[in-house]
């Protein structure tokens, strides 16, 4: 009897060892994260589809009034277009007061609101897949490319993740990266690093029911932005580049601020630029939304201002 009791305990630990060598050996890549095609529009067309975009959200009674998608555009195609990407649980909103600042500067500025965001079923985005999120913003940097002649492109938290995926598979169209509190991976203090890949497999492939945590945050959905940030190229070659800068913040609890910066860092030096990175004090108070005027406080029109100096290569007058 016990011998038979410990061949059913080898067999059990060796399920174990086969199933966690599984999980760590399933691949995380895919055709449509690993490239993009080259797309332009002339400005009455890029104006058209930005405006229908605005009209759809306008006339769904699903969406949020305040999370519609914006699009800040002169009468004609401006020198430098930017597209803005919100971040994951936000929507357009978040970008309310720095598109209006590019706008002010001559920008023609497109935001769009992302799939499952937004809207009055507030567990939508619990279903994003990774497929769709850069299908979003392969369409929108297209929309972006007719409305000026310079285009680039804002990110925060996953919008970050999907503005250095086009950065990195959008060549033809992106010359300036700017991403704010990017989420290429998360603090150590929310996960470990080394269960971050079977809670991308599990949850992800949604192999375990999906499970929200205290801040309403979707392990699946999650899990889609950072095998985003998997598939970036090894060698992010773009020789359109003329910028690349990222934002972070000290209080920042949410992210891995290595990561956040040693990203863009290694696209910045792959195209012989340096980076432009600047971290948030920890005395202004800023936690992980470095796009919002409410969570940057007292210190909003400051940080705006120095984004879009980011942006456009200066150096911000900042502490």
């Amino acid at each position: 009897m016990l011998r038979w009791s410990l061949r059913i305990l080898a067999a059990f630990v060796a399920l174990i060892v086969l199933a966690i060598g599984a999980i760590y050996l399933w691949p995380l890549g895919s055709d449509r994260l690993t490239h993009a095609d080259a797309a332009t529009l002339s400005f009455p067309d890029a104006q058209a589809r930005a405006a229908q975009e605005v009209t759809r959200d306008t006339g769904d009674a699903t969406v949020q009034p305040e999370c519609r998608t914006k699009a800040l555009l002169h009468e004609k195609r401006t020198p430098k277009a930017v597209l803005m990407l919100h971040g994951y649980t936000d929507c357009p909103v978040q970008f309310g007061a720095l598109a209006q600042l590019y706008y002010d500067r001559g920008y023609n500025v497109f935001v769009p609101r992302a799939p499952r965001h937004g809207v009055t079923d507030l567990n939508a985005h619990t279903g994003l897949h990774a497929d769709e999120l850069v299908d979003y913003a392969d369409d929108a940097l297209t929309v972006t490319t007719g409305l000026g002649d310079e285009v680039g492109v804002v990110g925060i938290s996953g919008g970050g993740v999907l503005a250095t995926w086009l950065a990195d598979y959008r060549p033809d169209a992106v010359k300036h990266l700017l991403t704010l509190s990017p989420f290429y991976a998360p603090a150590a203090s929310q996960a470990p690093s080394w269960q971050i890949k079977p809670l991308m497999v599990l949850y992800g492939n949604r192999l375990l029911p999906d499970h929200i945590n205290s801040q309403g945050f979707s392990y699946a959905a999650l899990s889609q932005y950072l095998r985003i940030a998997r598939n970036y190229p090894k060698n992010p070659r773009n020789a359109s580049l003329k910028s690349v800068a990222v934002v972070t913040s000290a209080g920042d609890t949410y992210i891995n601020l290595a990561r956040a910066t040693e990203i863009p860092g290694d696209l910045a030096t792959a195209n012989g630029l340096k980076l432009a990175a600047y971290e948030i004090p920890r005395s202004f108070d800023v936690g992980h939304d470095t796009a919002d005027p409410a969570g940057l406080g007292t210190h909003a029109a400051e940080l705006q201002r120095a984004y879009l100096d980011l942006y456009e290569g200066r150096t911000p007058a900042l502490p």
